[in-house]
């Protein structure tokens, strides 16, 4: 199989089955010559009624997974169920409040088979991001988003404007060698830097949130955590890399 799609949701009951139509109109065009793909939900143990929505979509979708948690580990815990859980040899990631635009997994796939790269694909390409230029959120969570990803990116060195949004590609392989913690998925450029994958950048669409409640506030945004921080900070620059070559054998 030669992509997963992965969404973490809590409490989105009144965005899963209309994102679900959205993915499923992205990806089965004829032009892209997919194949099969699948579609992971994760349910990070969601009060509303998330459940019964993903319950139906399942009734509707062949292509869907669903993994539930007993109780909230956060969004970290809920994109490392669905990398373990995921078949592609790629993974696209959203969010789950609809202001991801499907209709962008396209893109980061072009981005990846080099066609914003002039034509020449990198070996080590393991991570696309998706850079949200034109943000519909409020103002005040404009400046704290900006103001988290400035420090960010001049500790940690990764070049990356906006590690923020949830619209990024990663090859399976190297998701499954990410040291694992709790708010990891802020650093993802960072971490696979560090294992020696080469990251990019791809603009991508960002739309308001028409439907339900979101599940951060501002100081999630702008107090990314000190100790997280500083935690990415120590393991860049205690990387170990070993490379080895076996001897033929006589």
């Amino acid at each position: 199989m030669q992509l997963s799609i992965v969404v973490p949701v809590r409490n989105e009951a009144e965005n899963v089955l209309p994102l679900l139509a959205e993915i499923h109109a992205a990806l089965d065009g004829p032009q892209l010559s997919l194949g099969d793909f699948e579609v992971i939900y994760v349910d990070d143990g969601s009060s509303d009624a998330t459940p019964q929505r993903l319950a139906e979509a399942l009734a509707r979708y062949p292509r869907l997974r669903v993994l539930v948690h007993r109780e909230r580990y956060g969004q970290s815990a809920a994109l490392l169920t669905g990398f373990r859980a995921a078949r592609g040899e790629w993974i696209a990631t959203l969010d789950g409040d609809g202001q991801n635009d499907p209709a962008d997994i396209p893109s980061l796939l072009a981005a990846r088979d080099g066609a914003v790269r002039g034509g020449s694909v990198r070996a080590d390409l393991q991570l696309i991001c998706g850079f949200r230029k034109n943000r519909k959120d409020a103002w005040l969570k404009r400046i704290a988003s900006r103001i988290a990803n400035g420090v960010r990116s001049s500790l940690l060195g990764d070049a990356t404007p906006d590690t923020g949004c949830g619209l990024k590609l990663i090859a399976r392989t190297a998701c499954l060698e990410l040291p694992v913690f709790d708010h990891m998925h802020r650093f993802l450029p960072a971490l696979v830097q560090r294992n020696g994958g080469a990251t990019i950048c791809v603009e991508v669409n960002h739309r308001p949130r028409t439907r339900g409640v979101s599940n951060y506030g501002v100081a999630d945004r702008l107090w990314i955590g000190v100790d997280d921080l500083v935690g990415v900070l120590w393991l860049k620059r205690r990387a170990l890399r070993p490379q080895a070559k076996e001897l033929p054998r006589p």
